[in-house]
């Protein structure tokens, strides 16, 4: 009984500290925290800064922040822990970038390569081309080694081309990110809303020496999890085995992201290494290009031979919440 009061005592404290202005809706949200029964860390309300912006050129600001979860006992990283200033790790090569290069199909940005960004798994490996479109931000490795990290952490979408050189059978692995401008909510401002929720989705495809296809993102990828925002009522989200699930939430507008929730799971350690067990993740989620909505997006649209190949069309993934889920790792295991 002890353990259950203090648990109630800390959420409404926290509640109560972060603004009276509604003492109704407070009690609700209180009472909702103290409720959840999932496996996830919650938080609430808005982020503080720790890093203004990422990549002052962009469109919208690349904010980094931190948040504690309502119990006090763990502070999260929003929207995620990124290498982005990280030297060690190559920015990807450019496909379309409106702060960089902008080629007008893939054969052009593939001629632009040289053999020094060519990142090396094995010495006697085949030479892979990747070709990635990811809203809104990506990090790639193969067999655990960094290939290349997205230049632009936000907006304006942009896309990329990265090459490796590694043997079969080899595991990709993606760290993928929906960001935010609101931290700690899942939110942006759009559509006339200023906490209206963002949405995800990537799509890549992998080619040999060759030219020939040889893996494109679809169902047969493993992807799960790590932050679901915004939630208005925490009694939306369930669990299904390891599946995350904010089907039942809504995906409402608002324009106050004081008032809304964040769940949140740690990264494993390895997640990104060869043979790391992902056999117990959920399947990839596709959406089609008109949910993602790149039709009018030339960082997308100049390569439809590429992705919208006729015989092998890669599909956007994610988790199963385009909207609401926000940093999502992917995985996938190229055969022999």
């Amino acid at each position: 009984m002890m353990k259950v009061y203090l648990t109630s005592t800390l959420v409404g404290l926290t509640l109560f500290l972060q603004g009276c202005g509604n003492s109704e809706a407070h009690t609700s949200n209180a009472i909702s925290a103290a409720e959840y029964k999932g496996s996830g860390s919650v938080t609430y309300g808005i982020a503080e800064t720790t890093t203004e912006n990422l990549f002052p050129k962009g469109g919208r600001i690349a904010e980094v922040g931190t948040i504690k979860s309502i119990n006090g006992e763990t502070a999260w990283v929003v929207p995620a822990q990124v290498n982005f200033t990280n030297s060690a790790i190559p920015f990807a090569p450019d496909l379309y970038n409106d702060y960089g290069q902008k080629y007008k199909n893939g054969q052009a940005a593939l001629d632009a390569l040289s053999e020094q960004q060519i990142i090396e798994i094995d010495d006697d490996g085949e030479v892979v081309t990747a070709y990635i479109f990811a809203d809104n931000y990506f990090e790639m490795y193969i067999n655990g080694i960094a290939v290349g990290k997205d230049p632009v952490p936000f907006t304006k979408f942009n896309s990329s081309i990265v090459q490796f050189k590694v043997k079969k059978p080899f595991d990709i692995a993606i760290l993928a990110v929906d960001w935010e401008e609101n931290l700690g909510t899942g939110t942006e401002s759009n559509r006339g809303a200023s906490a209206h929720p963002g949405d995800g989705g990537v799509v890549a495809v992998f080619k040999d020496a060759d030219n020939q296809i040889i893996a494109i993102t679809d169902s047969t990828w493993k992807a799960q999890n790590y932050y679901t925002s915004p939630i208005s009522n925490l009694s939306c989200l369930s669990e299904t085995g390891t599946s995350r699930l904010s089907t039942q939430c809504s995906i409402k507008a608002t324009n106050d992201a004081s008032v809304l929730y964040g769940v949140h799971w740690p990264i494993p350690t390895g997640w990104e290494k060869q043979g790391y067990d992902d056999s117990q993740w959920p399947a990839a989620s596709t959406f089609s290009n008109d949910t993602v909505g790149v039709d009018n997006k030339k960082s997308y649209t100049n390569f439809t031979d590429i992705f919208d190949n006729a015989d092998q069309d890669a599909q956007f993934i994610w988790s199963t919440n385009l909207n609401l889920d926000n940093k999502i790792l992917l995985r996938k295991t190229v055969a022999q």
